[in-house]
């Protein structure tokens, strides 16, 4: 069964798919920036939890130092204020058994049993490692027994303030600073209490000397030895220094005023923990206090919060390399990781780019060959089309050279037509790229404003018309004529998109594009930029704005050449044209046309054309033809204009005529019998126009030649050649005018022989 042919396209057109799936294979998009987000966020979390962890962990391990370092002075200040009581409570029964010794005796009377006494003071004390003496002093401060040295030396303590403390009932003077002894000459510090009298009244002071440093050595062996961050100090509630572990010469002997310790003293508090700043090493101290039972004395441990740091920074030292170094690889696997993904981007990037434009490729060549076909055919009709319009052209003007009263409407009717049939064959061809371009020179800020009334009687009364022309605008190498009817194209095509009227903007400037910015064009360009405040395309109508014969206008309303023309036009200039539009945003259509490189030419007056006075006789023309109908018309005119005229059918033909005329002049002399050769130069046979105007320009004799044509490319090759063009549909009048001047330069040649 045959197949329909609505099955056949579609056969076709998933063929073609599949071939354009196997060039080009779909590649899912990648999603590169979620994977960068996700690797950086990655980054982001290795790095901060970590620091998160670590700092945590920092601030616990200080902290927990702290407390351990707080608990370890609280239980150690403890012990020492244990030790502290047992001292001083010994003290108080030895002072106690001193004042029992001595009861009921006054000074004489000491005095008197100094020697038993000096014996019973020195069994109750010499038994005790922290006692250093025990004395007993009168009521004037004189010194009566001790315990140390026998006989008793002059000695008075009338002015020390523990003496004149007890005996004003001074409590914290129980227990006096440290001093040296007048007598021993040790550094000691006393406890003492009052003797009374009978009657009750101040009778002087037993005292008992305590050694500093047994509290020292005490301390040392209770903080286990010498390397230790801990302090131990036994002080007066006043601040006074009794003792103090490590001791070092010349340390002060009381704490500083107006700390938080010496504050908390002056309060009262029996026990406590405090921060302060040490006045023996200028070092900060956790300082934990505990009072010595009832006696104005205060025992003190204190750690040195250097140490507490030391510890610190050498566990955060271990702490952050155990933490960093495993970190630190993840952070470079992932910064890898971004940078591979990078660079899997930019190849990305590349390969959509490189797909891009092998799909633009493929595209592009796939419709320059339809327009290519298109071309052919629409070059194919329009030659025919041409030859037609010759025919009819010949013609009338044949009816109007012979005379036709009463026609003369009719054969302007045709005429109109004539007109209007060669501007659509000119479309055709410059849709076609067979339109020959007679490029020149322009300068744009002299020719755009004189093509303000072509413009405004195109856009119609409703649009507003603004030209905008940019400073020193380059001149630019076009066709005017064809660049006019681009312009108009555009212009008309606006003002059907304004039906209730807007603006239409033309702009001139200068731009130059560089290879590395990815548009097809390179060099310096003039853009010509044509914007309208119309009703805009949809995106599939702007798809196919510039395809041949697509044209959205209701029927009788538009031809679909309009824009396509716009397009070859500047492709042949070898420029570019690009449209932007989008739904209620209007339309804009740029130009991009070559800048000339010389400047346009300055106008001349034209020179006075000196009449002839001799009449010129008519051309012999040899006319090559193929088609009969245009030839015969053709014949007919030249005929009726006064020239005779020869006939034939293509180029082989005539060149043989040549040969023959030429042997036939070598034989007898004869001239040639033809002044002008008018040839068509598309034309069956082995030789065309061009081939023939080369011959006959090969000859001794050469003859001026006018060809006709309607291809582009057949223009271009034409103009290689000392030869006259006429494109066709060529109006007669044109051609008899350049029989005329033909006629002219024969004449004045005939006149003026060269010499």
């Amino acid at each position: 069964m045959t197949p329909d042919r609505s099955d056949s396209r579609e056969a076709s057109r998933l063929s073609a798919n599949r071939q354009d799936e196997t060039l080009f294979p779909v590649v899912p998009e990648q999603n590169f920036h979620v994977r960068r987000m996700t690797l950086i966020a990655l980054l982001v979390a290795a790095v901060v939890l970590p620091c998160v962890y670590v700092a945590a962990m920092a601030f616990s391990d200080l902290r927990e130092r702290e407390a351990d370092a707080t608990d370890l002075t609280l239980r150690t200040v403890r012990v020492a204020e244990e030790h502290a009581l047992k001292v001083f409570d010994m003290n108080e029964a030895l002072d106690a058994r001193v004042v029992d010794l001595v009861q009921g005796l006054d000074d004489d009377g000491i005095r008197a049993s100094q020697s038993e006494i000096h014996d019973k003071l020195g069994t109750m004390g010499g038994g005790y490692p922290q006692v250093s003496a025990v004395s007993i002093f009168g009521e004037d401060g004189a010194l009566l027994a001790t315990s140390r040295f026998y006989p008793a030396p002059t000695v008075s303590i009338a002015q020390r303030d523990d003496f004149t403390g007890i005996r004003d009932g001074k409590m914290l003077e129980h227990v006096s600073k440290d001093m040296v002894g007048q007598v021993a000459g040790e550094k000691v510090f006393n406890t003492g209490v009052a003797r009374r009298g009978v009657d009750g009244a101040f009778a002087g002071v037993v005292s008992v000397a305590l050694r500093p440093s047994y509290f020292s050595d005490f301390y040392q062996e209770l903080l286990g030895g010498t390397d230790t961050p801990m302090t131990m100090s036994l002080t007066r509630a006043d601040g006074a220094v009794l003792a103090h572990y490590p001791s070092a010469p010349g340390q002060p002997t009381t704490i500083a005023a107006h700390t938080p310790l010496t504050d908390a003293l002056a309060r009262g508090s029996r026990a406590g923990v405090v921060r302060t700043r040490s006045v023996f090493d200028n070092d900060n101290l956790i300082v934990a206090y505990r009072r010595v039972g009832a006696y104005p004395a205060y025992v003190l441990c204190g750690y040195r919060t250097s140490a507490i740091w030391a510890g610190w920074y050498r566990h955060l030292s271990v702490l952050i390399l155990s933490m960093f170094t495993p970190s630190i690889v993840l952070w470079c696997v992932i910064w890898l990781s971004l940078r591979r993904l990078g660079a899997e981007e930019e190849a990305w990037e590349r390969w959509q780019a490189e797909a891009s434009m092998r799909r633009s490729i493929e595209s592009a060549y796939r419709q320059s060959r339809k327009m290519e076909a298109l071309g052919n055919l629409v070059g194919s009709v329009a030659h025919d089309f041409n030859n037609l319009l010759m025919i009819v052209s010949a013609n009338v003007q044949i009816a109007r050279r012979r005379g036709a009263p009463g026609l003369d409407r009719e054969l302007s009717a045709i005429e109109r037509a004539l007109k209007s049939g060669q501007s659509l064959t000119r479309q055709l061809l410059g849709v076609a790229r067979k339109q020959p371009l007679r490029n020149e020179t322009l300068a744009v800020e002299r020719w755009l404003p004189a093509c303000r009334e072509l413009l405004r009687a195109s856009l119609g009364a409703k649009v507003s018309l603004v030209i905008d022309i940019g400073t020193d605008v380059w001149p630019m190498r076009v066709d005017v004529a064809e660049l006019e009817l681009a312009l108009i194209n555009i212009a008309v095509n606006a003002r059907d998109a304004m039906p209730n009227g807007g603006r239409f903007t033309v702009r001139a400037a200068n731009i130059t594009f560089r290879h590395e910015e990815g548009f097809p064009l390179t060099g310096e360009f003039v853009q010509l930029s044509l914007e309208d405040t119309g009703v805009g395309m949809p995106p599939e109508v702007l798809a196919r704005a510039f395809e041949p014969l697509f044209t959205t206008k209701p029927k009788g309303m538009g031809t679909g050449l309009g824009l396509p023309q716009v397009f070859a036009f500047c492709e042949r200039s070898g420029g570019l044209a690009a449209i932007d539009s989008a739904i209620g945003a209007g339309t804009s259509v740029r130009l991009y046309l070559p800048r000339a490189a010389a400047l346009p030419e300055v106008e001349r007056p034209a020179e006075p054309h000196v009449e002839d006075t001799g009449a010129p006789h008519g051309l012999r023309i040899l006319l090559v033809e193929d088609n009969d109908e245009v030839a015969a018309g053709t014949e007919a005119l030249l005929q009726m204009m006064g020239h005779q005229v020869t006939c034939v059918f293509n180029a082989d033909t005539a060149l043989r005529l040549f040969d023959d005329a030429h042997a036939k002049q070598a034989r007898t002399g004869e001239p040639l019998p033809f002044d002008l050769v008018i040839s068509d130069i598309h034309m069956p046979g082995t030789m065309n126009g061009i081939d023939l105007a080369e011959a006959v320009q090969g000859f001794e004799t050469r003859l001026p030649v006018i060809l006709v044509t309607g291809y582009a490319e057949e223009l271009d090759r034409a103009r290689h050649v000392d030869v006259r063009v006429l494109s066709k549909p060529f109006d007669i009048a044109l051609l008899d005018k350049l029989l005329q001047d033909l006629q002219h330069e024969l004449a004045q040649a005939s006149t003026h022989p060269a010499e």
